[in-house]
């Protein structure tokens, strides 16, 4: 057997043929014809367009959280937020099976020889590896932080924001040099496009599959589709999904608890929870939709912000801080913009679903208001500070 192999492997290495650099024959260790430019063109257009998607998403997310001064984020639509962080979550999601197909497609360019053939063969090989490095990077930690499993030392928010510039970058750079071969090779009809198409569809179903099989975190009529979900529309409390629970924050009930407004005021105002439920009531139809992707619509009731801050006598153009019992972390407090707390809809919510707040919704008082992320629909309210 051993005599018979022998042959069989000078064979195939004599075909390996050196004219300046090393060429790898089609019959040897990367025969598939699915390794070839245009599946590797489509898979690239595929990308595009979700890392595009992707990155647009991740900046209105990055600046609806946090705001430069500058910026003043509308209160409606009510559920843009919910969409667009819908759409990158869940569009992150659906790139998986794009990446890794592309990642397969192009593989055998690893073992090109000489590995750097010019000054400007080995930026391009670079740009390549930052291309995807970042792509996986941002996948990867994306798909943890849904999770909620941080396994790494730094911040994910920031760290994912500014890894966005670098893939995109990237992307732009690497696009306009291959524009010229992907133009060709897509407008190109192949004799013996079946393979390919087959690989393809395959990828795209695989994709959408994801997708399906996610979506019904942000959209409750396919709630039981959401098998990949971190949280689902209904569950939970009172039905509404929880990410962070009192005893996770440190709050307990506090039968002595009361809501101040203070700060740059004409009078400061002190509740009781009793005092909240004596003054005229609204409720709202809003939903709380995070940064993980998943959303949930619920009915709201409680005192309009702006109703407290005019008894005050907060001026129209104030900000306000929202402080929270809650006794550390990054989002223990949020701010409320002008054009926020004065819409009619912003709540310091009492009831959710026609009950008192459960503890973990942020019994006795919480802060809800269309169009803000879910990590600044602060719970536990204690304190209304007009800066």
């Amino acid at each position: 057997m051993v005599r018979h192999l022998k042959p069989l492997r000078v064979l195939r290495f004599s075909r390996l043929r050196l004219s300046g650099r090393l060429r790898l024959s089609s019959g040897l260790w990367f025969s598939s014809r699915l390794h070839d430019e245009r599946v590797a063109s489509w898979l690239g257009i595929w990308l595009g367009v979700a890392f595009t998607t992707a990155f647009v998403t991740g900046l209105i997310s990055h600046f609806m959280q946090q705001p430069p001064g500058w910026l003043m984020w509308p209160s409606r639509p009510v559920n843009l937020y919910r969409v667009t962080q819908g759409l990158h979550v869940i569009g992150g999601l659906a790139t998986i099976p794009l990446l890794l197909a592309k990642l397969w497609t192009v593989y055998p360019k690893l073992f090109q020889w000489p590995p750097v053939r010019s000054v400007g063969h080995g930026v391009e090989r670079a740009l390549v590896f930052v291309l995807v490095g970042a792509s996986l990077f941002q996948v990867v930690t994306g798909v943890l932080n849904i999770g909620y499993w941080y396994a790494f030392p730094f911040f994910f928010t920031t760290t994912h924001y500014w890894t966005s510039y670098i893939l995109i970058g990237a992307l732009i750079i690497h696009v306009a040099n291959e524009w010229t071969k992907v133009r060709r090779t897509v407008m190109r009809l192949p004799e013996d496009g079946l393979n390919r198409r087959g690989f393809l569809l395959t990828v795209g179903a695989a994709s959408g599959a994801v997708a399906l099989t996610t979506v019904g975190e942000a959209f409750s009529p396919l709630a039981k589709l959401a098998l990949l979900a971190p949280r689902r529309p209904g569950v939970g409390p009172q039905g509404v999904p929880v990410n962070k629970s009192a005893y996770a924050a440190g709050v307990t009930a506090d039968p002595a608890w009361r809501l101040r407004v203070t700060g740059r005021v004409q009078r400061e105002l002190s509740f009781s929870l009793d005092d909240l439920r004596a003054l005229p009531t609204r409720s709202a139809r809003l939903p709380i939709a995070c940064v993980e992707g998943w959303s949930a619509g619920a009915t709201w009731g409680g005192v309009r912000l702006r109703d407290l801050l005019h008894m005050a006598g907060a001026d129209d153009n104030a900000r306000i801080r929202i402080e929270s019992m809650e006794r550390g972390g990054l989002y223990r407090t949020s701010w409320v913009s002008p054009r926020h707390w004065h819409d009619p809809l912003t709540l310091l919510a009492l009831d959710l679903n026609g009950e008192p707040l459960n503890l973990d919704h942020g019994f006795p008082c919480r802060l809800i208001a269309p169009n803000r992320p879910g990590v600044h629909q602060t719970k536990w309210v204690r304190e209304v500070v007009v800066v």
